[in-house]
């Protein structure tokens, strides 16, 4: 790994870390977001059915139909922050971390201001690499808590740093400090609360009494401006699409890859926004059933259902 101050850390091969690619891949943006229309209903607005669930064939060319929409506009357009910060959003969500890069760099030179646009490049850089903090990553979060102290994903992976250059003390004090100021039922917080949980017990640290209680069940917070952006700034019927290609799309990814326990409770989650609980019901049988024989797999996801509110767990 390579800190900001250019690379003593990036020499050390065997630097400390319970988990390199799972503390990167573990990430704050934990997008609950991927449906996010739901929070642009007005709240007097009665809920819609949700939709016949598209096959993945259509819901992949749905999405990347939606995608090469966005990519014209943004030629079009070249100035626009946002625009790019949408079009790096799909592509996170698409898992091309190199395109999210690409997007995310002119966005941050579009808007140099914007802490979201600085964290969100970083964290595509972590994820396009080999599961290290690289120098330009580790210099946008930097730039993304200049801007915004308050900034959860740049603080996250500050983090994460310290821990893989070996300050696991460090390491677990920035986490907690993080999760005490985290909005109860925000996206990442249980990404945040496992995370202290198995650094401590991985290096013997003592946080006993230290890290806030969990959120009430049935808590969950809402997306981000920048994402709510990313989904008004699209036409109905191209929000839709993206929106059902990308629980699609991990829909898919889950069954030719089942053990990621992350990726389960993210659908879940993506389902009871949607407002298919039926869907989110099966996601968890369906998780359960891949962690079959690892206990503490199917202990973590069927804390999650329950604090997602899933139907009959």
């Amino acid at each position: 790994m390579v800190d900001g101050d250019g690379g003593k850390t990036s020499a050390r091969a065997g630097a400390p870390g319970f988990g390199r690619i799972a503390l990167i891949a573990g990430g704050i943006v934990a997008t609950g977001a991927i449906a996010l229309s739901v929070w642009r209903a007005q709240p007097e607005a009665a809920p819609a059915p949700p939709p016949a669930p598209p096959t993945a064939a259509a819901a992949a060319e749905s999405l990347d139909n939606a995608v090469a929409k966005l990519e014209a506009r943004m030629k079009a357009n070249p100035g626009d922050a946002k625009g790019w910060r949408m079009l790096g959003w799909a592509y996170y969500q698409m898992q091309r971390y190199t395109d999210a890069v690409t997007a995310y760099r002119r966005a941050t030179a579009a808007a140099p201001g914007d802490a979201e646009g600085w964290s969100a490049l970083g964290e595509a850089i972590a994820l396009a690499g080999k599961g290290d903090i690289p120098a330009e990553a580790a210099a946008a979060f930097r730039k993304a808590v200049a801007i915004d102290p308050a900034d959860a994903r740049a603080r996250y992976f500050l983090a994460v740093e310290k821990d893989l250059a070996g300050d696991h003390q460090g390491a677990i004090d920035g986490w907690i400090a993080l999760l005490k100021e985290t909005p109860a039922g925000a996206p990442w917080e249980e990404n945040v609360r496992q995370t202290i949980a198995q650094a401590a017990q991985k290096y013997r640290i003592d946080v006993t009494g230290r890290v806030p209680a969990p959120a009430p069940a049935g808590t969950r917070a809402g997306p981000t401006g920048d994402q709510i952006a990313a989904a008004t700034a699209l036409p109905p019927g191209q929000q839709a699409a993206m929106i059902s290609g990308m629980v699609e799309a991990l829909a898919t990814r889950l069954k030719a890859n089942p053990k990621d326990g992350d990726g389960w409770i993210r659908l879940m989650r993506a389902r009871l926004v949607l407002g298919d609980k039926a869907a989110a019901t099966q996601a968890y049988r369906d998780a359960t059933a891949a962690f079959a024989g690892d206990a503490p797999a199917q202990h973590r996801i069927a804390e999650a259902a329950r604090a997602l509110g899933v139907p009959g767990v």
